[in-house]
């Protein structure tokens, strides 16, 4: 981490003490519009309001420690986006005459801040910051000016050095109450003019950053604009974007987040401007994902909710879910298979109908009987649908046990025999030789198998609902009586890390020791401890709830992160 460019020192201090350092909430002041002291052609901006309390409040932070010693930051310095961020900071370190750590972040950050990223791949960019001259004078940077090179741009001795080797620029200025920091010697005689009041192109004068600023509200703490035509073709975005998800991200041109922080909660602004013109929104369906949260139990650990799904979606969804959770493909092993001697037989004399020369085709029977359930769903029109989950422990205290519940709610009334049959001959093959335990009784407003699985399912006239635990679906009834309080959106999501972070430890530990029988030639396993490790770093925060709009000409995103007290 010390040894990373300042580009990844930016982002890393700006991100990280925002969404780590919970408790200090930095004071309203008016932000300067940096944007226009900042050149054309930047593909991200990020822009804070006190950056310098940003990075203290992570250094000061519990989340900082806990990352930096957790096994899930062990993995991420070993892997490739790491060791490439450390080499591009080391040719930094070569062209500036210092170290690109955490020190000299330290020593250039200052109040109001803009950082413009113009290259993904050469990590070309320009940081912009209001330091008090004084300050950086006694920084690093400063002392080694005299092995520089001096140039002028809007009036303004600045710095200039390049490393032959590697070919990397640093160059640097001060002019008032203004630090200014590049990679290329052009990026800061721009800026340097536009700080003069010169008439060159800047971001703010650009197209996609005027309709950004335009669709959001206030800045935050932190605000992040993405100029995503530019940035989803790139392919080092392709690469190392976490998501994965770069042909849903295509589908927009830009896209600008605002962070802002208080005591108790961290609440994030986005706004994803669509590419197609604009047309016609249902809004059928988000006012039946509000109506299906009135639904939701206080002890669900995870729930989400979206509009208008397919047909597909929803079986896909109650197969995996509930009524066959292993469905799928087997998950690919990464170890060789064992070797096992026999006599040399390859075949029988008897088996001659079975192809060798063709791929194994999976057994027709489970798409068979999903094709005969997604029937029965595609004869109501699902505005909307739920899933939601939940852990206990067992009476022992040992063993974590996991429940869910599906909900669809229908334009028209549910077929309720039809939807039982449908799901008793789904399971049936994975349940029973015969018909034994697949006769639906009733039981407390809900029927449910009177096998030993207690599958159960309760309709009220539009509204379905399955689910694996009796005693969930009762909770999710309840429900019924409410008034729908929620505002209307596509997608709702939420996850209560407080409830379910204990439990979820537990589980992976006892899943991971069954694959590996407790033996992992010291690496890190992925679920209890590269994932657990992350979870711990982040404990203070309580749960995450995420809410999408969806407009003609954009979708909007809010997602709030609440802190314990």
């Amino acid at each position: 981490m010390k040894r990373s460019i300042v580009v990844a020192l930016l982002c890393v201090g700006i991100l990280g003490a925002s969404w780590a350092a919970y408790r200090v909430a930095v004071p309203q002041q008016p932000q300067a519009e940096l944007s226009r002291l900042v050149p054309a052609g930047a593909v991200l901006y990020i822009q804070a309001r006190d950056f310098s309390t940003l990075l203290d409040d992570w250094d000061k932070s519990r989340q900082k420690s806990s990352w930096l010693g957790g096994k899930n930051f062990d993995v991420f310095s070993r892997s490739r986006l790491f060791l490439r961020l450390k080499d591009a900071g080391a040719e930094f370190s070569t062209a500036a005459g210092v170290p690109a750590n955490t020190e000299l972040l330290r020593q250039v950050a200052g109040k109001q801040t803009a950082f413009a990223l113009y290259d993904i791949g050469k990590l070309q960019f320009l940081y912009i910051t209001t330091l008090p001259s004084t300050d950086f004078t006694q920084s690093a940077l400063w002392q080694t000016r005299s092995r520089f090179e001096s140039r002028t741009a809007g009036g303004v001795n600045f710095f200039y050095r390049k490393d032959p080797d590697s070919g990397r620029e640093v160059a640097f200025a001060v002019t008032g109450n203004y630090l200014l920091l590049a990679t290329r010697a052009d990026l800061l005689a721009d800026a340097l003019e536009l700080v003069a009041g010169g008439q060159n192109s800047s971001l703010a004068g650009e197209a996609w950053w005027s309709r950004s600023v335009a669709a959001a509200g206030a800045p935050g703490d932190l605000r992040m604009v993405m100029n995503l035509d530019k940035i989803v073709p790139s392919p080092y975005f392709r690469s190392y974007w976490i998501e994965q998800n770069t042909t849903d991200m295509s589908r927009y041109s830009t896209a600008i987040t605002d962070l802002a922080r208080s005591g108790s909660e961290d609440r994030e602004e986005r706004t994803l401007l669509k590419k197609d013109a604009p047309g016609p929104v249902d809004a059928k369906g988000a006012t039946a994902v509000a109506d299906l949260e009135r639904l939701i139990p206080a002890s669900a650990g995870l729930y989400e909710a979206n509009a208008d799904p397919t047909p597909k979606d929803s079986t896909e969804l109650l197969a995996s879910t509930i009524l066959s959770p292993h469905q799928g493909p087997p998950v690919p092993q990464k170890l060789a298979p064992g070797l096992e001697l026999g006599n040399g037989e390859t075949g029988s004399a008897t088996d001659l109908e079975t192809r060798i020369d063709q791929p194994a085709s999976a057994s027709s029977e489970v798409g068979d009987r999903s094709a005969a359930l997604q029937g029965v769903l595609g004869k109501n029109h699902i505005l909307a649908q739920l899933r939601v989950k939940r852990t206990d422990r067992d009476a022992a205290g040992v063993f974590v046990r996991m429940h869910s519940a599906v909900g669809f709610l229908g334009e028209s009334n549910w077929d309720e025999a039809a939807v039982e049959t449908a799901l008793a001959n789904f399971v049936r093959p994975d349940f029973t030789t015969g018909n034994m335990g697949l006769d639906w009784k009733p039981s407390s407003g809900y029927r449910v198998l009177d096998g030993l699985w207690p599958l159960s399912i309760a309709v009220r006239g539009k509204y379905l609902l399955v689910s694996d635990d009796p005693v969930l679906l009762a909770n999710m009834l309840e429900g019924m009586n409410r008034k729908t309080t929620a505002a209307t959106a596509v997608f709702a999501a939420a996850f209560d890390h407080q409830r379910e972070m204990e439990n979820f430890v537990t589980l992976t530990k006892l899943l991971d020791f069954e694959v590996h029988s407790g033996a992992s030639n010291g690496n890190p396993e992925f679920f209890s401890d590269n994932v657990a490790s992350l979870s711990s770093a982040l404990k203070d925060i309580t749960s995450e709830k995420i809410v999408i709009r969806d407009a003609a000409d954009r979708q909007t995103q809010s997602v709030v992160y609440a802190w314990a007290h």
